[in-house]
């Protein structure tokens, strides 16, 4: 009896053992299968939120400032500025549940508006696994601060300020936020084609130049244009811009690795050759047909060169980032020559640069684009895959229509509520002092 006992409650303790042993490993298990923030990841992506913000302000602020005439160079400075503020408060309101909460493959739902669910501490697996959800939220805010802001260099001296305010909510709401959820959300339509844009070719850069587009045709000329010289008043500024461009768009491009890895530095490789590579493309061929290399042109080559490396930088190796951002530079360059053939007043050409270095880096995305580099996309035409190249002209085609069309309707709306240009008095005297009431350049009597 008491040697049944005795075992029985040795069998008892077994169970016990057993039970405790088989909790340890569910729950070191749970622990493992749980996403865990990585602080160098969170380092990283934190600092490029702050390199792509810079890129606006200070960086784009300047490089359209300096190119516009010294009576509107305030005006362009606000707008840089105060798109950074209003942005801001809506993706937190609304934009980022728009642009990337799962619901539909066309738009998010409203179930993260005020950023609710999405947490400081924890990441959200369909995006990252390894930063807080805030801080891709963060990050993914500036992309929709800066998209809007490259616009104005198209509409630069003659829109009013108060519809440019209403036009870049519109714009930012049912244009931009769309696209974003179509080509980065998880469940977008254009994500589950298969179209790679690694850092903004579609959603930044062809969206906002084919909205330049159409609001230089609605807007019209500036007065005197093409008649009286136009003629950048401070290119130390506009250079100085660029810098600062170049600089911030490693956090735009390797920043989108959302990771202190290897992507990361392949991205940040890729985007400086091909920004290198566009300064040089430009330079030499406005050399050749000019007679004199530029500043202005080196500057905007350089430009030139991070728009097309962009949807391309995490997908492609060092030598055909070259051979891309060289393209670039050449095709950019024929592109702004061009404009005064078509009549448009793309006051800072942003159609020639981005619109049409989008372009060009979408497709050649669908060129160059290898598994080798990231074996989270796909290989490209050169790699034995020619059905990307198609999804990637999809994109691109899509990209245009949607924007250029809503983009024409809400000026026409905005147009309708408030106005979108000043009056010809206003836009003589110069928009920083008709309607900000301010000059850059204080003489003093």
């Amino acid at each position: 009896m008491n040697g049944r006992a005795f075992s029985s409650r040795r069998i008892g303790l077994a169970g016990v053992l057993a039970a405790i042993a088989l909790l340890s490993a569910t729950q070191a298990f749970a622990a493992e299968a749980q996403p865990q923030v990585n602080g160098a990841d969170v380092a990283w992506l934190l600092t490029s939120a702050a390199l792509v913000l810079m890129m606006t302000i200070p960086g784009l602020a300047l490089f359209y400032g300096g190119l516009v005439r010294r009576k509107n160079v305030l005006s362009v400075l606000m707008q840089s500025f105060i798109l950074a503020a209003v942005i801001s408060i809506q993706w937190v309101f609304f934009g980022y549940s728009l642009a990337f909460s799962p619901y539909s493959a066309l738009i998010g739902s409203l179930q993260w508006m005020g950023l609710s669910g999405v947490s400081a501490s924890v990441p959200y697996p369909a995006y990252s696994a390894t930063v807080p959800h805030q801080a891709y939220m963060i990050y993914q805010c500036m992309f929709a601060i800066i998209t809007p802001a490259l616009i104005t260099g198209a509409i630069a001296e003659r829109m009013s300020f108060s519809g440019f305010l209403v036009f870049s909510l519109l714009w930012t709401t049912l244009i931009y936020d769309p696209l974003a959820h179509w080509v980065w959300g998880a469940d977008g339509w254009l994500h589950a084609l298969g179209a790679l844009d690694f850092a903004g070719g579609t959603v930044v850069h062809i969206s906002s130049g084919a909205a330049a587009l159409a609001g230089a045709l609605i807007l019209g000329r500036r007065t005197g244009y093409p008649r009286e010289p136009m003629m950048p008043h401070n290119l130390v500024y506009s250079v100085t811009g660029a810098g600062l461009l170049w600089v911030g768009w490693f956090g735009f491009n390797a920043g989108s690795a959302l990771a202190a890895n290897g992507l990361a530095v392949s991205a940040f490789v890729a985007t400086h050759l091909g920004a290198s590579a566009a300064a040089l493309g430009w330079l030499f061929a406005e050399w050749m047909l000019t007679g004199k290399p530029t500043v202005l042109g080196a500057a905007s080559g350089a430009v030139a060169g991070l728009v097309a490396i962009t949807p391309a930088s995490g997908f492609v190796a060092p030598v055909p980032s070259i051979i891309i951002g060289l393209a670039a530079g050449v095709i950019c360059f024929m592109a702004v020559r061009m404009k005064p053939r078509f009549g448009y007043d793309d006051a800072l050409d942003v159609v020639g640069v981005h619109m049409v270095g989008g372009i060009f880096g979408a497709l050649a995305t669908g060129l160059f684009a290898s598994v080798a580099v990231n074996a989270a996309g796909a290989n490209g035409l050169f790699y034995g895959n020619p059905r990307q190249l198609l999804i990637q002209a999809i994109g691109v085609v899509v990209t245009i229509a949607f924007s250029f069309i809503g983009s024409s309707i809400l000026l026409k709306v905005t147009d309708a509520v408030v106005g979108v240009r000043v009056t010809q008095d206003d836009e003589v005297l110069g928009l920083d002092l008709s309607q900000h009431n301010e000059a850059a350049y204080a003489v003093e009597g």
